[in-house]
């Protein structure tokens, strides 16, 4: 195949927004049905409604869900753990009315939980069957009102086959998640925390014994994060902790001393964003699978029954779940560099190897070529705090790569900063078509896992804590201004983009007389950070308590660190998308920020997506979310747009 010169940005790639979105899926949650694998997946072809898959052993697949039907929960806003299932039967919660419904084979879905007084008043997610089958617990959210005041967040039981006014258990915390049941169903497990801390701040880990009421707060309490209870056939708990810096596994027994089961320098659990956690499982011998972040790199290891370890040879780089598939295998919903997520069976060896990987959700077939798909490099580079200390950062660096085009001679690639959400999310190494559409273009990206973010342990994570807006936005810099000093990337065209907190990260870097980025996207980030403590729903409505300080008394640092308090610093065109429908950042922050640049005459693009919350569901707003930035890039750095590709150009204002 003849190599073209064409300017970077310009290349023509298969990697459009139509093959982004096409037949395209969003894999979630996996369980292990008996023989049957059922997992979750989110449609962008259907509105983003969220469909159950079941398998069974001859590889046959149906849907589960009626048309029309969408398991998703807005507990927390941001759900998960929306459905569970056992012997055939499903329950799940509609995001239409946030009811639980069970669903029998064959049947139609049928209403378990009272209509509340007002709309979605009452969400459920993260349920357990009782041994016996009659009950189900499960969080509750009640809405007794407009305000975060008004939010009650409960563990309640309720009959699994019949209607029932649910049964409170729990009550009296900020927060519960994570109710599980004692293999005789005589015990209860739960986790709790209170404001202002967040789930991967300080939890609580407590049982209670259903016949007697006494209850016993097993881990957890100021510095410690537990997360994934799980009781063993004998009644010990196996749970995730942060108290040695790693989220590792460890066990408890009744009437006896908590004992390590992993330790290692690597991260097991995840940030409790979302209900419903997986990330080990024990099988019925008694080894422990599980999955564990090291070095920017998710994998696989076993720990055997003899309490040693072994990491299991796979080429999954990122593993968002880990179930019990029989007594020699585990479903894994996992992906790597050179492919999207998929659902896999792993069969182990009784020696901790492998025995082979069945996939049973195959992820999409591309069409693309190895020469096609640019893989990630980890890489650790000095940053500072915001003392100007210095202290090291992380990031995946993804080169532009095309199997038919090249850059100029002499000329080096434009950089999109891309800095993920949370902020105590991850950049993890797995195929994205929504990165290789950039660096199939000839943009060299870099995924900046800044300080706070997970992977490295409690104490990178907690570096955040105080610094929101500072560490985050001096981990861009440098990482930028490293690639651009190594002659990686041209120094005079670095661009930065990100979503929610990487919004915010997003404006902050913009807002400084300093910054070094020509132009950057804002994805329903945050602009005022006073009107986002005031504003945001329950879950998140003291975070900025630890992220920034607590409100009002740290006001004048809120003021300081807001955007939109120094719109006479932008200077660089931005792009702004919105989603009409987001409880967690509302369009106001959005709109504030346009307005303030169009004022200011500031080159501005803005774009509100009607029937969207707080990410993008629907193909056709994913579409021509993509296909904006990049025409908005195109005018700002200028270069030409494939005209095959048809992109309709975006309109940015003020742009000389």
């Amino acid at each position: 195949m003849t190599i073209s010169e064409r300017p970077y940005g310009s290349w023509p790639t298969p990697i459009t927004s139509e093959l982004v979105t096409a037949a395209a899926v969003r894999l979630g949650e996996v369980r292990v049905d008996g023989t049957d694998v059922v997992w979750a997946e989110g449609r962008p072809a259907e509105g983003g409604r969220i469909q159950l898959v079941r398998r069974t052993p001859d590889g046959a697949t149906a849907d589960l869900l009626p048309d029309g039907r969408n398991a998703r929960t807005a507990v927390h806003e941001y759900g998960g753990a929306a459905w569970w299932v056992r012997e055939g039967v499903v329950w799940f919660t509609d995001w239409a009315d946030q009811r639980l419904y069970r669903l029998a084979p064959g049947g139609e879905p049928e209403a378990l939980t009272p209509e509340p007084a007002s709309p979605r008043a009452d969400r459920y997610a993260d349920g357990d069957v009782a041994p016996d089958g009659a009950t189900i617990v499960c969080v509750r959210e009640r809405h007794a009102g407009p305000t975060a005041a008004d939010v009650h967040n409960e563990v309640v039981r309720l009959a699994a086959h019949s209607a029932s006014e649910p049964e409170v258990l729990v009550s009296g915390p900020d927060f519960v998640a994570a109710p599980r049941l004692s293999p005789d169903g005589t015990t209860l497990a739960w986790l709790q925390w209170d404001h202002p801390s967040m789930p991967w701040d300080d939890t609580q880990l407590v049982v209670r014994d259903l016949e007697s009421g006494e209850e016993t707060v097993v881990a957890g309490g100021p510095g410690e994060s537990v997360l994934e209870p799980r009781f063993e056939p004998d009644g010990s708990l196996l749970f995730l902790s942060d108290r040695t810096d790693w989220w590792n596994l460890y066990r408890w027994t009744p009437g006896a001393d908590i004992v390590p089961v992993v330790r290692l320098d690597a991260e097991i659990g995840e940030p409790a964003w979302v209900f419903g956690s997986a990330r080990y499982v024990r099988l019925d011998d008694g080894r422990i699978v599980f999955a564990r972040w090291r070095h920017g790199r998710d994998g696989l290891a076993v720990r055997q029954t003899d309490g040693t370890l072994v990491d299991l040879e796979l080429p999954f780089s990122a593993i968002a779940v880990v179930r019990a598939a029989g007594p020699d295998a585990v479903v894994v919903v996992a992906g790597s560099p050179t492919a999207e997520v998929g659902v896999h069976r792993v069969g182990l060896a009784v020696d901790g190897a492998t025995s082979g990987v069945e996939t049973l959700r195959p992820p999409r077939d591309l069409g693309l070529e190895p020469a096609q798909i640019s893989v990630p490099e980890h890489i650790t580079f000095d940053s500072v705090d915001g003392s100007g200390e210095p202290r090291r950062a992380h990031a995946q660096f993804y080169p532009p790569v095309s199997a038919e085009s090249c850059g100029p001679d002499g000329e080096l690639p434009p950089l999109l900063v891309q800095i993920h959400g949370g902020p105590t999310g991850a950049a993890t190494p797995v195929l994205s078509t929504g990165v290789q559409y950039w660096t199939s273009r000839g943009f060299a990206v870099v995924d900046v896992n800044y300080g706070g973010s997970t992977g490295y342990g409690r104490a990178y994570r907690q570096e955040l804590v105080g610094e929101w807006g500072v560490i985050d936005v001096a981990d861009c810099l440098a990482a930028a201004r490293r690639l651009a000093e190594q002659g990686r990337v041209d120094g005079e065209r670095l661009c930065i983009r990100g979503g929610s907190a990487g919004g915010f990260t997003t404006l902050a870097a913009l807002a400084r007389d300093d910054t070094p980025f020509a132009a950057g996207a804002d994805h329903f980030g945050v602009a005022d950070l006073e009107a986002l403590a005031a504003e945001t729903h329950k879950f998140e409505s003291r975070y900025l308590d630890r992220l920034v300080g607590p409100y009002p008394k740290a006001r004048d640092v809120y003021v300081e660190r807001s955007p939109i308090h120094h719109v006479e610093r932008f200077t660089r065109p931005l792009i702004v998308l919105q989603g009409a429908e987001d409880e967690v950042v509302p369009p106001n922050q959005s709109e504030m920020i346009v307005e303030a640049l169009r004022a200011r005459g500031t080159p501005v693009a803005y774009l509100l997506f009607d029937g969207e919350q707080h990410g993008f569901r629907r193909a056709e707003n994913i579409r021509r979310a993509l296909d904006s930035e990049l025409s908005f890039y195109a005018q700002v750095l200028g270069f030409e747009l494939p005209p095959a590709e048809g992109i309709e150009p975006v309109v940015v204002e003020n742009l000389g």
